[in-house]
């Protein structure tokens, strides 16, 4: 990446995704960097590094289950063609689609050199022994290094709120996708566009307070979803499964009383909630008969 390019990320992203390794972090034990899908998990007990691991994982499989069956369909996955990763860390999302999911070709993108870099380190054995199965690029969110039409598939796990413009970002989902082709994401938003949302998580949480990230309402992205010419707009909250888990974790870890811990607390008072949102490209695309 150019220096001019490394100044377009923002210094709160560029140095907890770059020098601070966020997935070096305790509360991140297992390196996905995502706050976890608890469903399942007793919660009345302490919590280990092996539920903590299971948390994030299970968090993958909701977004990539939204990939590979309709809304209506409790049947087997479709196989699906090629998908990209939009935020993918240190890849271990990616990892997680090639084995599990029937994906021809899973493409990680990450803004952050460094991710990238420890995303190909991470996942040697498998990039060496599925050369075509898995790969990993440099890419903004908004500004995509891919041609038109390019995937089956879009998702991105826990990226949305540092993205500084969703309607770039929807524009080019809608872009590299391939007529037909679905997008499927997580992550955590202010249900309603409340004037003092922003400042009130500010006020609680450091992540927020930093600008690190981004108070988007949640109609703010479906918006540009719809206005991109994607279809189909869902979403589905899935706090109930994230943020108990999430906070029980935290206090198994060791983090009582600090800001982190009010991430269930913005949830319980309607300041924040978590979601998985999925959209469809139109299966004509516009301008084409």
């Amino acid at each position: 990446m150019t220096s001019e390019s490394m100044e377009s990320i923002p210094p709160t992203v560029r140095e907890v995704y770059g020098p601070a390794d966020l997935s070096t972090v305790p509360a991140f034990a297992g390196g996905f960097i995502n706050f976890g899908h608890w469903e399942g998990i007793d919660l009345t007990r302490p919590l280990t590094v092996a539920d903590r691991v299971l948390s994030q994982r299970q968090l993958y499989r909701r977004v990539l289950e939204a990939l590979t069956r309709t809304e209506e369909s409790a049947g087997p996955a479709r196989a699906r063609g090629s998908v990209l990763e939009v935020g993918c860390g240190r890849g271990l999302g990616c990892a997680l689609a090639v084995e599990e999911f029937a994906f021809g070709e899973v493409t990680g993108m990450d803004i952050h050199p460094q991710q990238v870099r420890r995303a190909t380190e991470e996942n040697r054995e498998l990039l060496d022994g599925s050369p075509r199965r898995l790969r990993f690029r440099e890419g903004a969110a908004e500004h995509m290094p891919f041609e038109d039409g390019r995937f089956d598939g879009v998702y991105s796990v826990e990226a949305a709120q540092h993205f500084r413009d969703l309607a770039a970002f929807a524009r080019e989902t809608g872009r590299v996708l391939r007529p037909g082709g679905r997008l499927a994401l997580a992550g955590f938003f202010p249900p309603d566009d409340r004037p003092d949302a922003e400042e009130r998580l500010a006020g609680i949480l450091d992540s927020f307070a930093s600008g690190l990230d981004v108070a988007h309402p949640l109609d703010a992205l479906t918006d540009a979803l719809r206005a991109a010419g994607l279809r189909a707009v869902r979403v589905e909250s899935i706090g109930a499964q994230v943020w108990p888990g999430w906070d029980r974790w935290l206090d198994t870890a060791g983090y009582a009383g600090t800001w982190s811990r009010n991430f269930l607390t913005a949830y319980r008072e309607g300041l924040l909630d978590y979601y998985r949102i999925t959209a469809e490209a139109p299966a004509v695309r516009a301008g084409h008969p």
